[in-house]
This record gives C-alpha cells, structure tokens and sequence, in this order.
C-alpha cells in the first residue's frame, strides 16, 4: 500500500484482522485443549486445533445464542464452555435464559477503554444507570470505573427523582446508561429546580440503544461529551466511539467480523452479523454471533470500525436498552386466562421507549380490568418490562403473537 494515500475499507479489515491473527489462533489452541465444548466444535467442523492456529476460523460455524442455550440446558450451568480450575465471580441471567460467567479478574468485561475515551477516570463521580440484578450491564460499567479509578454511585434503574438528587448532592461528574435516560434525568433535574450550578455532570458514555444526531445534540447542550458505545451481554465491550460520529472502534481483547448472512464468511463491505472472538480461553466465546446487524467503515485515521448497530438478524427486539423475543413473549402470554390474542407494539416518543402490549379479550370475560391488570403483573414478573395493557376489539390480521417494532430514528 502506497504511503500517500489512506487504505482502502478493505484494505483497513483485512489489517485489523491480520494483525490479530496471532492472538486468535492462540486462544483457539490453548481453547481447544482446555474447553471440552469448544473441542467439540472444532472436531464437529472436521477440523484440528492446528489448523486454526494461524488466526484463519472461517471454516469454524459460527456459535449462535441458541447453540449457548442448548449446550447450557443439555449440560448446565455453563454447557461445557468453561475450562476447568477457572475461577467464576458471579453468574448473571440474560433472556433465554443464558448463563453469564463473571471471571475473577480485573474489569473481566473490558468496558475501561470506552470510559477513558469518553474522559472519565481517576477524580470523576460516576451515576451508574444499568441494571444491578440478574442483567450484568451494571456490574460491567462497575468494573470499568472502579479500573479507571472512578467513583461509581450505583443508580441502576428507577426512582429519577433520587437520582437526580445524588447528582446535585454529590457532585456527579460522569454518566453510563442508556441515551433516552440520561435525557430523562436532565428534564427531571430541570423540573425539581435544582440549580443549575448544581449540574457538574458533563461525560457520559452510552450504549444498548440508537444514539441519533437529534438526541445528541439535545444531551450536548447539558453534557459536552457524550460517546457511544457497544457490547453485549455475553461479550461485554466489543466497540466504543472515540469521538462522537467516530465509528465504533474494535476494542482490545476482541476480535470482531462483519459476516455474510448465507455462508457466514466474513466480508469487508456491505452489512453482515456481528461476529466476535474473546481473547480468553478459559470461557472461550469464538465466533459468537451477536444477532446485530452492523457494516464496517472507516474512522479519520484510517482504521476499521464499525458503522453502529443497524439491525438485528433475529425476531428479538431491543426494548429500552434489554432484548425480548417473541418466545419469551409467548411463554408468558399464550394461555393468560381471558386473553384470546395479544401483540406487543414498541414505539418512541421524545426520545423514550414506550412498551404497548394490546391484547384481545376472551368473550367470557366479565372484569375487563382485572385481565387487563394481571396481564400488567404477568409481563412485569416473567419479561421484566413495565407495559401499557390496552385491550382492543381485533388485531391487524397476521400480528397475533408478534412484536412490532413502530420506532423510528430520526
């Protein structure tokens, strides 16, 4: 490649994944002596762990959420995918329900890359609004702070006007959460009268839902640096903003693939699932398919990044920064006394998630709001997401039992 010219978008991915290489075909051999799951994958695939020493898995399948849960389910907790004498922290549930191992080592979700790039460390007071129960997103952003050297007020989910209070009370300099709440906590800052030279809060980082240029823009006029970033449940960090409008950058310790929908080989152009490797033998998650939908694009500099989230491969739906899935939908639902069909219906209004669960009443009904409140109770309990229950005459016809994502991005 000629100095005097930037590379080529297939020039940057075929860089990117060169120069990991060597790290991933090292995992791929340490993984398959030491994980009996893994090594089953790899003789399935008629292959041996030295030819995947080079780096080069395209021959491998790729791992899907469903292959987890099957594995997990046939042989639980982690399905075989756990090297033995590995030592697990703690073990979060997401929906499925798959199994996620928290490995005792430091910031083991690898989220410190994206804070630091959004200026958060030593000296910042961080309001953490993810989730701190079965969800591991809070415990991941925790770990980062903490190997930042920030300090972390455990906000999770909920209760704004307690939260607003701690970042007027307690100086809170940085913010993690999804975009739409972080909005929410300005305009209730706002609405309390809490003094605007109260406000210090000026760094955020956020993920699990689309940032577009009008909300940005909105938090910016609160909060000068606000950087998007991306990553799983199952993976952790797999890419952060560097700057806003930057592309995703890969982060370290992975190594991501943008891949064919069909043959799964990895392309350098055009849209494709998101496939990672985790530089981690001991709970190897090689070519794990994330189920997102993403394309690859260069940054400033030159290098390989990811576009953004663009899509999902699969019926699930990202639902205020967490996934449902018309089979967890439907375990709940289907057999409700007095529903005779239902839909979920998930829209935006100024910049907010809003869960619409319409649902048919059976004609033998007589307490209409009785249905309708266990309907509320049962979505709660079994999805974990709080919805408006609306009863309706008739469902558009073909909609029974599915979700029906109305949002737009603009």
């Amino acid at each position: 490649m000629s100095l005097d010219r930037s590379p080529t978008l297939t020039e940057a991915v075929e860089a990117y994944a060169a120069g990991l290489a060597p790290a991933v075909g090292d995992v791929a051999r340490r993984a398959a002596s030491a994980v009996p799951a893994f090594a089953e994958r790899v003789q399935h695939a008629g292959l041996s762990a030295d030819e995947l020493a080079s780096g080069d898995l395209t021959r491998l399948p790729i791992l899907t959420k469903d292959d987890v849960l099957a594995r997990q389910q046939a042989q639980p907790p982690f399905g075989g995918m756990l090297a033995e004498g590995a030592t697990v922290r703690r073990v979060f549930q997401s929906p499925g329900p798959i199994y996620e191992p928290e490995l005792d080592e430091a910031d083991p979700w690898r989220w410190a890359p994206a804070l630091a790039a959004a200026g958060i460390g030593a000296g910042d007071v961080v309001l953490n609004c993810f989730g701190y129960h079965l969800s591991p997103a809070g415990a991941m952003f925790e770990e980062g702070c903490r190997t930042v050297g920030a300090t972390v007020v455990p906000g999770g989910i909920g209760n704004q006007d307690l939260q607003v209070r701690a970042i007027a009370d307690l100086g809170v300099t940085a913010y993690v959460g999804l975009p739409s709440y972080l909005k929410a906590l300005v305009d209730r800052f706002d609405e309390l009268d809490l003094g605007a030279e109260r406000w210090r809060l000026d760094k955020a980082l956020v993920t699990a839902e689309p940032l577009p240029d009008s909300l940005r823009s909105l938090l910016q006029q609160r909060v000068s640096t606000v950087l998007m970033s991306y990553g799983t449940a199952e993976v952790g960090l797999i890419g952060y903003e560097t700057a806003p409008g930057s592309g995703l950058l890969p982060a370290p310790g992975v190594h991501v693939e943008v891949c064919d929908l069909a043959s799964g080989a990895p392309v350098a152009e055009g849209e494709g699932q998101v496939v990672v490797t985790l530089e981690r033998p001991d709970y190897p998650l090689i070519r794990f398919g994330t189920g997102d939908l993403s394309a690859w694009t260069t940054g400033d500099d030159g290098s390989a990044r990811l576009a953004g989230v663009l899509g999902r491969v699969g019926e699930a739906v990202k639902v205020k920064g967490m996934f449902l899935h018309p089979r967890q939908a439907a375990s709940v639902m289907n057999g409700l006394p007095g529903v005779a069909a239902w839909r979920f219906v998930i829209d935006r209004v100024n910049h907010k998630d809003e869960l619409t669960c319409e649902v048919v009443l059976d004609d033998s009904v007589g307490a209409a709001d009785e249905v309708v409140e266990q309907v509320r109770a049962s979505v709660r309990s079994g999805l974990r997401f709080a919805a408006d229950v609306r009863p309706v005459d008739a469902l558009p016809e073909g909609d029974a039992g599915r979700l029906v994502d109305a949002r737009t991005w603009d």
